[in-house]
């Protein structure tokens, strides 16, 4: 038996949260992805939720490099191992100009100064840009380890509750 990686035990507790949300009816999982790139070696998991009755999603993103696992397990002195999260929130908006400005207050409550939010907005070739779809990134400034297994219920609550107030700026049809 091998030793688990910090981004092996992060996935196990990620994926068992969202799960257990799921199975309490609070959310819905749409998707999830467990990947291995063998030409960088790297691994990425990402797994996408709804609420039940929504039609915003989220997105947790958790990966990890090469360096991260070698300094992790070959015991680098000055490793300083880890994994990147992510969260990527997808929405359809109207008048994107006034409800990015909405969602940007929304989400400076919600989360930590810490991280940095990104929106970036796109719309189909021909149409007239009134209607976009809005993916707003929850950048980190750190990597994360085992020391922040117990902030994960915090943050999917957050995430949900980001949800649930993105939700009456939802235009999707």
């Amino acid at each position: 038996m091998f030793d688990p990686t910090i981004y092996e035990n992060l996935k196990v507790v990620f994926e068992g949260a969202v799960y257990d949300l799921d199975l309490d009816g609070q959310i819905v999982v749409m998707h999830r992805s467990d990947l291995i790139d063998l030409a960088a070696m790297s691994r990425s998991y990402a797994v996408r939720y709804r609420m039940k009755d929504g039609k915003c999603s989220a997105e947790i993103r958790l990966s990890a490099g090469l360096v991260d696992l070698a300094g992790e397990k070959l015991e680098w002195r000055n490793a300083l191992p880890g994994c990147k999260l992510e969260i990527v929130f997808s929405i359809m908006v109207r008048n994107p100009v006034t409800a990015c400005k909405n969602i940007q207050d929304i989400l400076e409550q919600i989360w930590d100064s810490n991280t940095a939010i990104v929106q970036t907005l796109s719309f189909r070739f021909g149409d007239d840009g009134s209607r976009c779809k809005n993916e707003i990134g929850v950048h980190f400034d750190r990597k994360i380890g085992e020391g922040q297994i117990g902030d994960i219920p915090d943050l999917l609550e957050h995430t949900v509750r980001t949800l649930r107030q993105l939700e009456p700026y939802n235009m999707e049809d």
